[in-house]
């Protein structure tokens, strides 16, 4: 049975798994699902909608699933799906979505920490950081491995591309490809992020092509068409060449601003 505080408002029309455990002044409302080994701090708000996966970890005062901040939205019936394992760290609050996708979703092995917000409709891979008071708009996509500094706000519609980093304190108005560093103002291109490459196996050769092709990509000698041209007819052996031109084959804000940089053997 559910180890629940005597302070805690838990609805009979909330699903919680036998094991799960609520501190003291937390509220979950109706339709609510929490499954096994989920630990729920004090004073965290559950709202209808939300459904956490096994494990997930919510600390104090975090309000999951709560009404768009979107004034098109009108009351439809929507989710917050949040992935196994993932830890939501203090004062986090994550918005269900609306009718254009039904669901905001939240990956597996994700770390939230305090006071980050995900809008509605945004769609976060799995194994992703989001640092201290990262804010997403609306409709905000996040590949895996993705790690974003603290206090950076991230504008709606923006793609953020699988094993890259931002840096902390930058604002995101454009889309950020894959494996990168990412940093500045305005935010532009600064290298792969090679310590994370490395860290998840992936090979030299690999970290090599990739290098290279940004390098055509962020020269400013060729447009961005004849760039990918020239990137497709070079690495038509790379995978994760191949991923990148798909990423930004599907950007719609745009790509953002690169500078130019020798290669040089310690990048790899």
């Amino acid at each position: 049975m559910a180890k629940i505080h005597p302070a805690a408002i838990v609805s009979h029309r909330a699903e919680l798994a036998s094991d799960v455990e609520v501190d003291a002044y937390s509220i979950i409302e109706d339709d609510v699902i929490v499954g096994p080994a989920c630990r729920i701090s004090s004073c965290v708000r559950l709202h209808s909608g939300t459904r956490l996966a096994e494990g997930v970890r919510v600390f104090h005062g975090a309000a999951l699933g709560g009404e768009p901040q979107d004034l098109k939205f009108t009351g439809e019936k929507t989710e917050l799906n949040v992935g196994a394992n993932t830890i939501i760290r203090e004062f986090v609050t994550l918005s269900r979505g609306t009718r254009a996708t039904g669901r905001t979703r939240i990956g597996h092995d994700c770390m939230l920490m305090a006071y980050a917000h995900v809008a509605h409709d945004c769609w976060i891979g799995d194994h992703v950081i989001l640092a201290n008071s990262v804010n997403l708009a609306g409709h905000v996509e996040v590949g895996d491995y993705a790690i974003i500094g603290g206090v950076v706000p991230i504008h709606q519609f923006v793609h953020i591309g699988m094993h890259c980093m931002i840096g902390g304190g930058f604002r995101v108005p454009k889309d950020v490809p894959p494996f990168i560093l990412a940093a500045g103002m305005p935010l532009r291109y600064l290298g792969l992020n090679v310590v994370g490459l490395r860290r998840r196996g992936f090979s030299p050769e690999a970290r090599t092509a990739l290098r290279q092709a940004y390098h055509i990509l962020f020269s400013g000698r060729l447009t961005l068409s004849d760039a990918v041209k020239q990137i497709e007819s070079r690495f038509q052996e790379s995978d994760e060449v191949k991923y990148v031109l798909e990423f930004i084959s599907k950007s719609k804000r745009g790509l953002l601003p690169g500078r130019a940089t020798s290669i040089t053997s310690e990048e790899f």
